[in-house]
């Protein structure tokens, strides 16, 4: 979940390193967000769609879309002095959720894209992490055309614990991207502590 970097200077204190996943379904801009906010050149695994794959990939709603990410996407971005996060894209195709388990190894959490005109295809998501106890946020990736809905509506179409935080965002923009960010460390903050409070308690 954390890495430090011992190497600062006496008297201040070592800096951190989080680890975000960003998941969802297929196209629904994962890629594009962690391009967005990473301020490295992102680490890209797409290929382009084949014709093997159209049997088994669902791209109705995503017709334009020609390329995948076949293992992760990968980014950094610094969130204060101290404080960076690393992100790893998940592939959203069912035949590449055996990666899921390896990535969310020593997660904090996870933002969960959602496209209100398939809404159905971030519910696996939402179940991997809620069995799995990882803090999330669903960020809803307002699309031009897509019919706007509030977070409220969204978080009871999708069936969410309560308290579950749903943001809207545009997955093209670094500030959107960013306040997405930091609206998940906060909660997972907050969800981790009361965890600890619980145990020792």
């Amino acid at each position: 979940m954390v890495s430090e970097h011992s190497d600062a200077p006496d008297g201040e204190s070592a800096a951190l390193a989080l680890k975000i996943l960003v998941a969802g379904g297929f196209g629904v801009g994962k890629t594009t967000l962690v391009g967005a906010v990473s301020e490295i050149r992102p680490l890209r695994t797409e290929e382009l769609l084949s014709e093997a794959g159209q049997s088994v990939d669902d791209t109705d709603g995503v017709d334009h879309k020609t390329t995948t990410t076949v293992a992760m996407d990968f980014g950094r971005i610094t969130i204060r002095s101290g404080l960076s996060l690393y992100l790893f894209g998940t592939p959203g195709q069912d035949r590449f959720w055996f990666l899921w388990d390896e990535l969310s190894q020593g997660a904090l959490g996870a933002v969960v894209l959602a496209d209100t005109r398939r809404l159905e295809d971030c519910f696996p998501a939402v179940d991997y992490f809620e069995h799995r106890r990882i803090p999330f946020v669903v960020a809803v990736n307002c699309f031009a055309g897509a019919r706007r809905h509030g977070a409220p509506d969204v978080s009871r179409a999708l069936d969410l614990d309560r308290g579950t935080p749903v943001v809207l965002c545009d997955a093209r923009d670094r500030d959107s991207g960013k306040e997405v960010l930091i609206r998940l460390v906060e909660y997972a903050g907050r969800m981790h502590t009361a965890r600890l409070l619980d145990s020792v308690g």
